[in-house]
């Protein structure tokens, strides 16, 4: 047996070798958990949990729920990933010192927050372009909503899945669906063909 090393460390490890592609959570898991085994003799408890942890330190770009990616630039760059004071100012000046979303400002009673388009654990830089002003209740639900991307994507397999096995009904379930979300321009960065 080799000479002890962190798990974190051992799940570092993966990734680094592993730079630029999106792995999928249990490709990750299985090889940290022989590999722990295979080097100290006993069992890695918690590999999800190191994994997140590394996502929300900046060492992972998190592309979507159960994938990673470990991009050495984006790594290196990790201290420009928050506005600083000045950007901040940019940012609610050009916006107009008030949230893009719903139009409110700090005279409705509002706090105002400077916040990341794409945001810093998917890989979004701290600069002007990336930034917008949203109020902290739209910042929210940003922040909550974000699991329609999971549904749009899941209702997207659906209705491929249907159309490649001559499911009709299904598939105009699935595409009625569909449309709803862009009628109401949710997650309209996720494409989907007719």
């Amino acid at each position: 047996m080799e000479k002890k090393i962190s798990q974190m460390d051992l799940v570092k490890g993966f990734f680094t070798k592993n730079p630029n592609r999106n792995i999928e959570h249990p490709e990750v898991v299985d090889w940290v958990v022989a590999e722990w085994k295979k080097r100290t003799g006993e069992v890695f408890r918690d590999p999800d949990r190191a994994i997140r942890s590394l996502s929300q330190k900046g060492f992972l770009v998190k592309i979507a729920k159960g994938v990673y990616r470990y991009d050495p630039n984006l790594v290196q760059n990790k201290k420009l990933e928050d506005f600083t004071p000045a950007q901040k100012k940019t940012i609610l000046k050009r916006d107009g010192y008030k949230c893009v979303r719903c139009g409110k400002t700090k005279k409705d009673g509002v706090e105002l927050q400077i916040d990341h388009i794409i945001a810093k654990d998917r890989g979004g830089k701290a600069t002007i372009e990336n930034g917008e002003v949203l109020c902290s209740q739209c910042n929210f639900k940003k922040k909550n909503y974000n699991q329609t991307e999971t549904g749009k994507k899941m209702f997207i397999n659906f209705y491929e899945l249907s159309k490649q096995i001559g499911d009709t009904k299904n598939k105009q379930f699935f595409e009625a669906i569909l449309n709803v979300f862009e009628e109401f321009g949710v997650n309209g960065h996720i494409e989907w063909k007719k």
